[in-house]
């Protein structure tokens, strides 16, 4: 019988350890799969943050991209602002010149005239027609003072005196109408205005500069700014309409390649 009983008693024995052998595998199996899941949501985790960062990165890129292109259409403005500058006072000092020049001609002809009005007249022989009435004089475009007002205006500009560079343009665009600056005073005028947060007035002017003066170096500028302002009134149609017109019409300006950027977004 202890035979017997010893043998139970191994027998036992090898099922309670098989039995934890067992429980202990299943204990492994649970804390691998958790372990499993923690390193697969940590992974994905970091791929999240990954693409995030690339993405940042990548607008990041184009914003810098659009920045710069921006910067040197501004400095283009600069360039332009500068050498109208330049042209506006030469334009004066040329027109001083030529007048100083004339009346230094008319000068020999005045005196001659003024010795013969102190010699007595004759008396005429019979009475003479009276004279037809002469036309009314046209008004000249006065050279000086176009010059003059252009030039205030852009200092003002220059200045940063926004206000007062709008009036300025806006008057010299009504006092000389005939002036080649025209297309130079609107764009001016509306890039004051736009400014002063007063987008309709630069939409306007903007709007003068393309349509009046295609052929003007501003126009693919005053395009682009045209569709800024309409993009600040809230009208992203109308902006969209004006940045196509201007990569359709001036497709190698630097205002297109803003505005293919501008479209992309």
């Amino acid at each position: 019988m202890f035979p017997r009983l010893l043998s139970a008693l191994v027998a036992s024995l090898f099922v309670g350890l098989a039995a934890g052998q067992a429980h202990a595998g299943l204990f492994d199996d649970e804390e691998a799969r958790l372990r499993i899941n923690e390193m697969r949501n940590e992974f994905n985790g970091r791929v999240s943050k990954l693409e995030a960062g690339a993405r940042a990165q990548l607008e990041l890129a184009d914003q810098i991209e659009l920045l710069k292109a921006e910067i040197a259409r501004l400095r283009g403005e600069n360039e332009v602002l500068s050498n109208d500058l330049a042209n506006a006072v030469k334009r004066q000092k040329d027109f001083y010149v030529d007048l100083d020049n004339r009346l230094r001609k008319l000068e020999p002809h005045a005196e001659a005239a003024q010795a013969a009005g102190a010699q007595p007249a004759a008396a005429p022989a019979q009475a003479a027609a009276p004279a037809p009435a002469a036309p009314p004089p046209v008004t000249a475009a006065d050279p000086a003072a176009e010059s003059r007002d252009y030039e205030a205006a852009l200092t003002q500009l220059r200045g940063g005196k926004y206000k007062e560079a709008a009036t300025g343009f806006i008057g010299f665009i009504r006092r000389h109408p005939g002036s080649s600056f025209q297309p130079s005073a609107h764009f001016w005028a509306a890039s004051s205005l736009y400014q002063l947060k007063d987008n309709a007035g630069a939409a306007e002017y903007y709007a003068k500069v393309a349509n009046q003066w295609p052929d003007d170096n501003r126009a693919p500028d005053a395009l682009l700014g045209l569709a800024s302002a309409q993009q600040a009134q809230g009208d992203a149609k109308a902006a969209t309409r004006s940045l196509e017109r201007l990569v359709a019409k001036y497709p190698s300006s630097s205002a297109a390649q803003i505005a293919r950027q501008r479209l992309k977004k």
